[in-house]
């Protein structure tokens, strides 16, 4: 099938950014929030990063025009009736993504994709609550979608091969780099990384390293991009304790649970870029 309006569900961090890769992509885009609040601070969102794009001269002002002419806003679920693909990007909490595919699959027209941003969850439960789990998929995009080319293109239980093959599809010509994988908890990147962050929190107590020197030591001598204490403010301390425990309980391996450390901080509200504060000052 051909994918030509897309609609997205939640307008926070990974939502606005799916929302403009669409837009920019060129295809008609439905944005959904609860609150007229809420989906004028996504319109916000999407607008300030399509701004930086020309100020940074990757975008034209009249590309930047035309992107924000195909964003339409919605408080109402109904609104993306006439949706080919609808990706939802709303809390990671699986009774309310549930509950919210039940509600599209009542109001999309039964050919449609529905798409679930899920990073930790079962794709396969978030199905179950559908008539028509062959049609549920999940995508996985990466923070910041507009930014970081990789969506995993998670394949559920019952997922039909054309649902995979039209949101592989759909994510090539928004210009990125989908890979297939299967409903496995963590699914490919986040089964490694997760762990590999906790081990690196776990270090900076037990053998009293200074965030800015474990940053230092993984740019230089692993060769990563960006330091491990940097990329869990970016990804949020909430947003990767909250991974952390979905893949410690799936799997019961230790190495997968939160360190200390990081609930400490969620707990304090101590979560990264997003309050200003993390393992670094923003």
């Amino acid at each position: 099938m051909e994918i030509r309006r897309v609609g997205v569900v939640g307008l926070g961090t990974m939502g606005a950014g799916i929302a403009q890769v669409s837009v920019q992509s060129g295809f008609e885009t439905v944005g959904r929030e609860v609150s007229d609040e809420l989906t004028e601070r996504g319109r916000a969102t999407v607008e300030r990063y399509l701004d930086r794009g020309v100020e940074k001269g990757r975008l034209s002002q009249p590309e930047r025009d035309g992107a924000v002419g195909r964003l339409t806003l919605t408080t109402d679920l109904a609104d993306l009736a006439s949706c080919d693909l609808v990706i939802e990007a709303v809390l990671e909490e699986l009774d309310l993504k549930r509950e919210l595919f039940a509600e599209l699959d009542r109001v999309t027209r039964s050919n449609a994709i529905l798409a679930t941003n899920t990073s930790a969850l079962s794709v396969s439960e978030i199905a179950e609550a559908t008539e028509r789990p062959q049609r549920v998929v999940g995508m996985h995009f990466f923070n910041p979608a507009p930014v970081l080319p990789l969506v995993e293109i998670v394949r559920g239980r019952e997922s039909s091969d054309e649902a995979v093959d039209a949101a592989y599809a759909w994510a090539e010509r928004a210009g990125k780099r989908p890979v297939h994988c299967n409903d496995t908890p963590g699914f490919i990147v986040n089964r490694i990384l997760i762990p590999l962050l906790n081990d690196c929190v776990r270090v900076l107590d037990e053998a009293k390293v200074a965030p800015e020197a474990m940053d230092k030591a993984m740019t230089n001598g692993a060769g990563w991009p960006m330091g491990p204490c940097a990329l869990i403010d970016l990804i949020g301390i909430d947003v990767h304790v909250h991974a952390s425990e979905a893949l410690h309980e799936k799997l019961g391996e230790e190495r997968m649970a939160p360190p200390e450390r990081l609930v400490r901080m969620q707990q304090d509200g101590v979560l990264g870029r997003k309050t200003g504060r993390g393992f670094y000052e923003y």
